[in-house]
């Protein structure tokens, strides 16, 4: 049955007329650049992936997008990819304490779930989650070499969880013959970070492999202003790898892998007394990702095929010593199997044509035995066929559009578009884009069938529409950015408590307390500005502003026009970067939140607050560079989530070597 159905799907995308399909073409097709930092990209490096799935010019994209290029990431220093991605436009992370914690990224509003997450090109959001979420506190920058963040609903080319946007990581490839890398950090909180890489790359055969381990001590997730006093460490170790084969000149071999160990200790509401505070609990956790492909090209490369088997296995153990009888707080594994084809299609020179089919299979095994000990087994197809077309119509003007049909298991089909431009003038001096889309975000197997499960739930929906203009002077030694953008949800699943209520559904819950319902609406509206300004060759200035207006828009609910949780409407970056004449860069960057809200009632505040970061790299020779950083620098104290501490001051020093 499920080979038929995917069988027609692909078919339909092939008959399709004019139709693309949305492909995610192997990194080693697709440089990355620095996305408005064209004074220091090449030509060749303006190429992003994520938009169109398949390497299009930055100036021929109208969606919104940053992208991270790998000097960039090693700049920043930071060693979690959540705190890189919050110096971006229209993007806020919280996290529940200090290093390990869990940490959620929300962009333009939207719920912290209704990101998805892609590693090498594979969904990495975990199906067991209740809201199939991802938790940045283990996703490190390792072997990373590129980030690209999509704003706006992306379900079209990304199906489920693309309500607010997608973040992409790729990791690094191969350049040389024979070549690694060597790095090592240490510094506050008893904070130990190594990370090694080799790899290699010849005429028809390449591969690389990665390890990193990070360690801390930490400090106490319950803010120890509030009585908070056992440090909560955190310790991981991760690896990455790939190969790539070619076959015969028109096929290639393509394998991928990724995989992430941790342990983490927390504090919380004590099992099963529910009292808040220090804990004894820790979480141990592990996540592997697979992707083995073939990339077939045909008619002379103007059609390339890819077939590919994605895998995602997610898995998380909590303990508590105290608890009476069994140790086990929480246990849960969640599974995702993907089969995928992706086509590309050169109709003439700069009209493209992508189309493909996808069958993903998705298995959750949980169980929390202090307060239910049936596990809930569960499992659930989701079948899906998309197509985009790229074109130039006339020169200067890149419009692209496109189609996305999933059949879902439990509540059947849903269709969901999206269109976009970018008008290049000016000797592509003045660049305007403009962009809409529909996002949709399919019921997890929790909320159907869990304890608290509604098997008649809508998928959460979403439209977004953006549009922008940027603009180069003096020969891109000054650029700027602005762009408006508005986000409207629709179905919004949340758990309803059923205290004192005696409706049908309370009654069918009655034992459980509660369910998942569709219930909530929001709109999100605001503005992303961003400026990047060289007045020397050795000074850079960069800076971004968001205005994010999210609101409640629940019709009827107490909290209607209240601002979402944990979503500040005032987010702001600045750096400096200053390149001495003895080699030594210095960088001073300011990040600035304004305060939000912990709960939808608006009642708990979270102030807002700045962060003064110190940063400084120096190269000892071509291949060793030694680096040192100072985070939080006047010792601000701030939440994220309340009553859950954050870092202070921390010093970090290390050495980077490659060869």
């Amino acid at each position: 049955m499920r080979t038929s159905s995917l069988l027609s799907l692909t078919i339909l995308g092939l008959a399709a007329p004019g139709a693309l399909l949305a492909q995610s073409l192997p990194p080693t097709q697709a440089p990355s650049p620095d996305v408005g930092g064209a004074a220091a990209a090449t030509a060749v490096e303006a190429v992003v992936v994520s938009p169109n799935r398949s390497p299009t010019p930055i100036d021929r994209v109208g969606q919104s997008i940053t992208l991270l290029t790998l000097p960039q990431i090693q700049a920043d220093q930071e060693t979690t990819i959540a705190d890189i991605i919050a110096r971006t436009p229209g993007v806020s992370i919280d996290r529940a304490g200090g290093p390990g914690e869990t940490t959620s990224v929300f962009i333009r509003g939207a719920d912290s779930d209704q990101t998805l997450v892609l590693i090498d090109g594979v969904r990495a959001n975990d199906p067991s989650d209740p809201g199939v979420g991802f938790d940045f506190s283990t996703l490190l920058t390792g072997d990373v070499s590129r980030i690209e963040v999509l704003r706006g609903p992306q379900s079209t080319l990304y199906g489920s969880e693309a309500i607010g946007g997608v973040v992409s990581v790729i990791t690094n490839e191969p350049t040389r013959p024979l070549q690694g890398e060597i790095q090592a950090e240490g510094g506050t909180y008893g904070t130990a970070y190594a990370r090694a890489a080799i790899g290699g790359k010849e005429d028809h055969f390449s591969w690389r492999l990665a390890a990193y381990s990070d360690s801390t001590d930490g400090i106490p997730a319950f803010d120890r202003y509030l009585g908070g006093r056992e440090d909560r460490g955190f310790h991981t170790q991760g690896a990455s790898g790939r190969l790539l084969v070619d076959i015969i000149p028109a096929v290639q071999f393509d394998q991928r892998f990724y995989y992430v160990h941790a342990r983490n200790e927390f504090d919380g509401f004590d099992t099963p007394t529910g009292n808040f505070g220090d804990d004894l609990e820790f979480g141990r956790s592990q996540q592997f990702i697979d992707y083995s492909g073939f990339n077939v090209s045909a008619l002379d490369g103007r059609l390339k095929n890819r077939f590919a088997f994605e895998y995602n296995d997610v898995s998380r153990v909590n303990e508590d010593p105290q608890q009476i009888g069994t140790k086990y707080t929480f246990l849960d594994t969640g599974q995702d199997s993907t089969f995928e084809y992706e086509g590309t299609y050169a109709l003439a020179k700069r009209w493209n044509v992508v189309f493909g089919a996808q069958a993903e299979h998705s298995i959750i095994d949980t169980v929390s035995p202090p307060f239910n000990p049936v596990t809930l087994h569960a499992d659930q197809d989701i079948d899906g066929g998309y197509a985009q077309l790229t074109g130039e119509p006339v020169s200067g003007l890149t419009l692209t559009g496109g189609v996305r049909v999933d059949a879902h298991t439990t509540y059947g089909a849903h269709a969901t578009g999206q269109a976009s431009a970018a008008w290049r003038l000016n000797d592509g001096d003045t660049i305007l884009r403009a962009s809409f889309g529909q996002g949709y975000k399919a019921p997890s197997l929790y909320q159907l069938y869990s304890e608290f499960g509604n098997v008649n739930l809508r998928p959460e929906t979403s439209t977004g529409w953006d549009t922008g203009i940027e603009q180069h002077f003096l020969k891109s030694r000054v650029i700027l950015q602005a762009t408006y953008f508005s986000l409207s949800s629709d179905d919004l699943i949340e758990f309803v408590e059923c205290v004192g209520v005696s409706t049908p559904q309370c009654l069918t819950h009655q034992v459980a307390g509660g369910y998942y319902d569709n219930v909530n609406k929001a709109l999100s509206r605001g503005v992303e500005l961003q400026a990047e300004v060289k007045p020397t060759a050795a000074l850079d200035l960069t800076a971004n502003y968001t205005f994010d207006d999210a609101e409640d828009r629940s019709p009827g609910s107490a909290t209607f026009g209240d601002q979402l949780a944990r979503r500040p409407r005032n987010l702001a970056n600045l750096q400096a970067s200053y390149l001495w004449p003895c080699k030594l860069t210095t960088t001073v960057a300011v990040r600035h939140a304004s305060h939000s809200f912990d709960d939808a009632a608006n009642t708990i505040l979270l102030k807002g607050y700045y962060l003064l970061d110190l940063r400084a790299s120096y190269p000892l020779r071509h291949n060793v560079e030694l680096y040192a950083r100072v985070e939080n620098a006047t010792n601000t104290r701030y939440e994220t989530v309340f009553q859950y501490g954050t870092l202070g001051r921390a010093a970090y020093g290390g050495v980077r070597f490659d060869f």
